[in-house]
C-alpha cells in the first residue's frame, strides 16, 4: 500500500486538501458532537460568586453549556443559581457551609430543617447529585476542636433526613485538600502516602467507613500547579499540564507503577492513604483541579497558555476514563475551578485568575470539557511569558482601578492596617518625612502599600489589600 501512494500522482493533492482541512478544523468554530459520561457530559466545573461583576445566573448556565461542562458544583445553595439550572438536566453538587456543620451534627432537626429549606423546593426539576458537608475543613486549623470530628456526625444527620423523605438519589460527602496527606500535595512515592496523625483516627476513618457505606466518594482538590510551582523544577512542566508527550516518566518503587502525568500521582497518593485505613475501596472525586490563567509577578507559569494546555489535557484524557495506574479505568466526577475570574477573591493574584471565562462573559481561551474536540483543532495560542521565574524588582501599588474611583474611607482603612504593622512601615509619609509628597492618599497608599508587603512577603503577606492593590514593575518613585 505504502509503495502504491508513493507513485500516485494523487498525493500531492490529496496532502494538500487534508492540511487544508486541518487548518479549516483548527479555528474557533469546531461544532464536534458533544461526548457524554453517562447522562452528564464533560468534565464538571466550580461555580463560585466571590465577585461583584459576574453575569447573572441564567447567563451563567448558558456559558456552562457553551464550554460543555456535564455538572456544575456551587458553593451553597443559592436560590437564583438552583433555580436557574432547573429543567437543563445538568448535574449539580452543593456545599453546606463550614460554619453550619457544628448545628448540623448537634442536631437531626436542624439538619432535617435544612434539606427542607434548601434542597426539597428544588427537586426533581433541579438535578442535585451530590451534598457536600464543607470545604477543606481540615486546612483550617482554628475550627480544629468545634469542627473536625463534627464532620461525619453533620452527615449522618443529613443522610437521615434525606433517607426519612424519600431522596435516594443525592450523595453525602466533603471536599479535603491535598493536605490531609502527611507530606501534603507532593506525597512521593503515591504508595508510601499516609493520612496526618491529628486527623487520621478521629476524623477520616469514620469518613471513610461513611463514605463506603452509601457508595459515595471521596471528594479531593487536586492541583498540579501548586506542586509544580513549589518545587525548584524538580517537576517539568509538561509532567505537570498532563501533556500526552511528556518524556517525564515516574516509577513508584514501592508499587513498580509508572506514572506519566502528576495528576495521577497525587490521586494514587490519596487512595494509599485510604488504604492504610483499611477502605482503600472507596472510590475518588476530583472536586477542584486547574490552572491559574494569569497571577502576579512572582507567581511562575500562572497564565493563560499553560492553563488552557491544563485543561484541554484534562478533558480529553477524562472523556477516555483512564482511570490511574493504581485504579486502571476506575470513572470517578471531575470538576475544573473555576467557571470565572473572581475579582473579590483575597490572597496572591492567581487566586483571582482561573476561570474558564471573563466577567465580561467572554471565554479566557476556547476549550471544551466534554472531551471530544481534538487538541490539534485549537486555534494557537498566546506565548507563556511567565514559566521561569521573575528576577527583577517588583513593588506593590494601590491598584489602577482602585485610584480612578477613589474610595476614600476603603483606602484609608487599608493604610492604617498597612501602616499598624512592622516598625517605621509608614515613617516616611509622616508630616515632615521624605516620601510625604506629593500629600495625597493615593500617593501615600501606594508608599504604605509597598512598605508593608516589602517587609512581610516572605512570610506571607500579600499585595491585596481588600482588591485596593497590585504588583508593578516599574519603579513607582520615578512615576
Amino acid at each position: 500500500m505504502a509503495a502504491s501512494m508513493a507513485a500516485s500522482p494523487l498525493r500531492p493533492l490529496l496532502l494538500l486538501l487534508l492540511a487544508a482541512l486541518a487548518c479549516h478544523a483548527a479555528d474557533a468554530s469546531w461544532s464536534g458532537s458533544p461526548f457524554r459520561h453517562g447522562r452528564d457530559r464533560g468534565l464538571g466545573v466550580n461555580y463560585g460568586r466571590v465577585a461583584d461583576d459576574i453575569p447573572a445566573p441564567r447567563r451563567s448556565v448558558q456559558l456552562l453549556r457553551a464550554a460543555g461542562a456535564g455538572s456544575v458544583k456551587i458553593y451553597d445553595a443559592n436560590p437564583a443559581v438552583l433555580r436557574a439550572l432547573a429543567g437543563t438536566g445538568m448535574a449539580v453538587s452543593i456545599m453546606v457551609p463550614n460554619q453550619l456543620i457544628p448545628d448540623l451534627a448537634a442536631s437531626y432537626a436542624a439538619a432535617d430543617r435544612w434539606v427542607a429549606d434548601n434542597l426539597l423546593p428544588y427537586l426533581p426539576r433541579t438535578r442535585v447529585k451530590y451534598l457536600l458537608v464543607g470545604n477543606e475543613v481540615l486546612s483550617d486549623g482554628s475550627i480544629a476542636a468545634s469542627t473536625w470530628t463534627r464532620i461525619v456526625p453533620a452527615m449522618e444527620n443529613l443522610h437521615r433526613s434525606l433517607r426519612a423523605r424519600r431522596v435516594n438519589r443525592v450523595k453525602l460527602g466533603t471536599t479535603l485538600a491535598m493536605d490531609a496527606l502527611v507530606t501534603g500535595a507532593f506525597p512521593r512515592p503515591p504508595s508510601a502516602a499516609a493520612f496526618r496523625p491529628d486527623i487520621a483516627e478521629s476524623v477520616l476513618r469514620p469518613l471513610l467507613r461513611f463514605l463506603e457505606g452509601t457508595n459515595s466518594y471521596y471528594f479531593v482538590d487536586a492541583y498540579t500547579y501548586f506542586v509544580w510551582a513549589g518545587s525548584n523544577g524538580t517537576v517539568p512542566l509538561d509532567y505537570a499540564l498532563l501533556q500526552p508527550a511528556a518524556r517525564a516518566r515516574y516509577v513508584d518503587p514501592g508499587t513498580g507503577l509508572t506514572y506519566t502525568n502528576l495528576l495521577d500521582e497525587m490521586l494514587d497518593a490519596v487512595g494509599a492513604a485510604m488504604s492504610k485505613l483499611g477502605h482503600g475501596g472507596v472510590r475518588i472525586a476530583v472536586a477542584e483541579t486547574g490552572w491559574p490563567n494569569g497571577g502576579d509577578y512572582d507567581q511562575v507559569g500562572a497564565n493563560v497558555r499553560n492553563a488552557a494546555v491544563y485543561n484541554r489535557n484534562l478533558a480529553a484524557r477524562m472523556a477516555r476514563n483512564p482511570g490511574t495506574p493504581a485504579r486502571p479505568g476506575a470513572r470517578m466526577p471531575v470538576f475544573v475551578f473555576s467557571l470565572y475570574n473572581e475579582n473579590l477573591k483575597p490572597g496572591p493574584g492567581t487566586e483571582r485568575h482561573w476561570g474558564l471565562y471573563y466577567a465580561n462573559g467572554t471565554a479566557v481561551y476556547p476549550v471544551d470539557l466534554t472531551g471530544r474536540r481534538p487538541l490539534w483543532a485549537y486555534p494557537p495560542l498566546p506565548a507563556a511569558g511567565n514559566d521561569t521565574p521573575y528576577k527583577g524588582p517588583i513593588w506593590c501599588v494601590l491598584a489602577g482601578h482602585a485610584g480612578r474611583k477613589l474610595n476614600e474611607t476603603a483606602v484609608g482603612d487599608a493604610l492604617t492596617y498597612a501602616c499598624g504593622q512592622g516598625n517605621g512601615t509608614c515613617d516616611a509619609i509622616q508630616p515632615g518625612g521624605e516620601c510625604f509628597q506629593p500629600n495625597t492618599g493615593a500617593a501615600h497608599a501606594s508608599y504604605a502599600f509597598n512598605s508593608y508587603w516589602q517587609q512581610f512577603r516572605k512570610t506571607g503577606a500579600t499585595c491585596y489589600f481588600n482588591n485596593l492593590a497590585e504588583q508593578t514593575i516599574k519603579d513607582p518613585s520615578k512615576h
